[in-house]
């Protein structure tokens, strides 16, 4: 076996539970690993290094070119993914502690010249690119240089990134935004010069405290009004936070940094497929999870939400011990109010963060002109329309679907089989009610054996489709245990000295707390079919006569309506080179 390096890089960090800890039994054994497990690192490693190199990787064909790994495979790639995503920041935070002025670290001697600017000092840097303070000869203006952090060293690719920041830029002309004056290339080092903002970054203010509520609201209401801009110019920055607003000497917000701005009307992305992209603290719950579809001007609002949120308690909504832990919980946790931190913290302001932080992007603001119209209805002491359709707003939420619901994508077609089972089953029964059949039996084995067998069925099917997700093993684990107090109805009948059939009702209850789990984890709106599964229990008690039927009938309605709406969605997702259609 391969020693653990003390070190581990994004590649390492995949293969990482092919190597032993220090200590374990049999860490220095000559033992080779398998020929599967040396199969697997070796792709994860061919995946890893097509992912750097800026190659779009799609998980799910590689998943189905090699089956036999296609599990493994999947929770691997989560774990390459979070690397990357959070393995450059901690890296330029190392960067950042080693690189202080004088270090020499990505550091030019200062002052020096570089064509027609004069570099005094550096002010700042970012995970891609460093800013100088200078002078422009030819003009005599303070200006602020950007250039690529890794210098000549940069790759094709982060140049193209670090042109499409300064492009995106230059083309906003907004008070709240600071103007690109220069682009262009000295000696190899990309650059593009910008007007140079005397003040302090937003996140300094807010460590330093100098900041009131209502101070916070008026620069977010400002940087909503740049953003609005930036989005109807076809542009979302993707990477709002307090340190890249700035405070000039006058009170004024400006928005800067647009090093992961997406511009709408370009076809082409410099962006790689699944990776996260953001600063995680002020990340938008579609961009912690590529499953979430395209990441438009709602995240911004969202990021809004969050550095509004920071200012008027103090800490970013959520937070957590890990980046890994801190990403789950942006797609799971709903933030803590900001009064409970904070009671100091307007109702107001409150309703106006609560409505930017919702996790389905249209139960946010519509724009974010309609969010700095709020901020300033606060300011002028106005009523704020966040307090308008809150109940419509609330009773939305409690429907909506959740980040996991694109997996019933892969169960449509298998409901909608199951609805069709149900049916027969409970005809049969009510068939052999009818006919006064007393073996109690010939009932349990009908739904335990038939009931069985179709359940062994689904899950074969559905594992022929493709790699079945963590979500869909704990679904499967519920419907197990329906299936299991299913089947203990009968012998609980027998020792109760219970007729056949007496316990019925109970199908519909079971049934209907197996939705109820499902609207919690999957979607909102299954509290409707437990609902009438519950109302069924007693029109089976009520009408014992018919009791298999009304249960078949609801049941079958409870899975074949939403089977037939996600089947259909599956319909609209890709087909790939393989001729097969692409699963979530």
């Amino acid at each position: 076996m391969i020693p653990r390096d003390a070190s581990i890089s994004q590649k390492d960090a995949a293969l990482e539970p092919f190597l032993p800890n220090e200590g374990d039994e049999g860490f220095e054994s000559d033992e080779p690993i398998s020929e599967s497990e040396a199969k697997l690192a070796l792709l994860v490693c061919e995946l890893t290094d097509r992912m750097q190199q800026g190659q779009a990787v799609d998980i799910r064909e590689i998943c189905r070119q090699h089956p036999e790994h296609a599990s493994d495979l999947m929770l691997l790639w989560g774990t390459v993914l979070i690397t990357d995503a959070v393995g450059g920041a901690e890296g330029q935070a190392i960067d950042d502690a080693n690189a202080k002025p004088g270090s020499g670290v990505w550091q030019m001697s200062l002052p020096c010249t570089m064509g027609d600017y004069e570099l005094l000092e550096e002010v700042g840097r970012g995970g891609m690119g460093i800013v100088y303070r200078a002078t422009q000869v030819s003009l005599n203006r303070e200006v602020a240089i950007k250039m690529i952090l890794r210098d000549r060293l940069a790759t094709v690719l982060e140049k193209q990134r670090f042109f499409a920041e300064a492009q995106a830029t230059a083309k906003l002309e907004h008070p709240g935004i600071v103007p690109v004056y220069d682009v262009g290339e000295i000696d190899g080092r990309p650059y593009f010069a910008m007007k140079y903002i005397r003040g302090r970054t937003l996140s300094d203010l807010m460590a330093s405290g100098m900041v009131t509520h209502r101070q916070s609201a008026g620069y977010l209401e400002q940087i909503s009004r740049a953003v609005q801009f930036a989005h109807d110019s076809g542009v979302v920055h993707r990477d709002i936070k307090p340190s890249n607003i700035l405070i000039d000497e006058t009170g004024g917000a400006k928005l800067t940094d647009f090093g992961l701005a997406k511009q709408t009307d370009n076809v082409e992305s410099l962006t790689r497929t699944g990776v996260v992209l953001g600063t995680p603290n002020y990340m938008s719950p579609e961009q912690a999870s590529g499953r979430m579809g395209p990441i438009g001007p709602a995240s911004d609002i969202y990021s809004l939400g969050t550095v509004l949120y920071h200012a008027l308690t103090g800490r970013p909504p959520l937070v957590a011990k890990s980046p890994v832990d801190l990403m789950l919980k942006i797609l799971e946790q709903d933030p803590t109010p900001p009064r409970n931190i904070d009671p100091r913290v307007d109702r107001d302001l409150e309703m106006i963060v609560v409505r930017c932080l919702q996790k389905p992007p249209d139960l946010r603001y519509a724009s974010a002109g309609l969010l700095a119209d709020d901020l300033r209805a606060f300011l002028n002491d106005e009523p704020i329309a966040a307090r308008s359709g809150q109940f419509a707003q609330v009773l939305a939420r409690f429907f909506r679907e959740t980040h996991h619901a694109p997996v019933l994508e892969n169960w449509g077609l298998l409901w909608m089989w199951h609805s069709l089972v149900l049916i027969i089953l409970c005809s049969f029964t009510e068939s052999l009610h009818w006919n006064h059949t007393e073996s109690r039996w010939a009932y349990g084995l009908l739904w335990t054996v038939g009931l069985g067998a179709w359940a062994a069925v689904f899950w074969a099917l559905r594992r022929r489709m493709g790699p079945v997700t963590f979500v869909e093993r704990q679904i499967a684990h519920v419907w197990g245990a329906s299936m299991v107090g299913i089947a203990a109805l009968f012998p609980i009948e027998s020792g109760l000295g219970l007729d056949p059939l007496t316990l019925t009702p109970l199908l519909a209850v079971m049934t209907g707390m197996v939705f109820l789990i499902k609207a919690g984890i999957l979607s909102g709106v299954f509290y409707i079919q437990a609902f009438f599964l519950f109302a069924a229990s007693g029109l089976m008690l009520a009408f014992p006569d018919v009791a298999h039927i009304i249960f078949g009938i609801v049941a079958g309605a409870s899975f074949f309506i939403p089977g037939l709406k996600y089947y259909r969605q599956s319909l609209e997702q890709p087909i790939g080179t393989d001729g097969v259609r692409r699963l979530r």
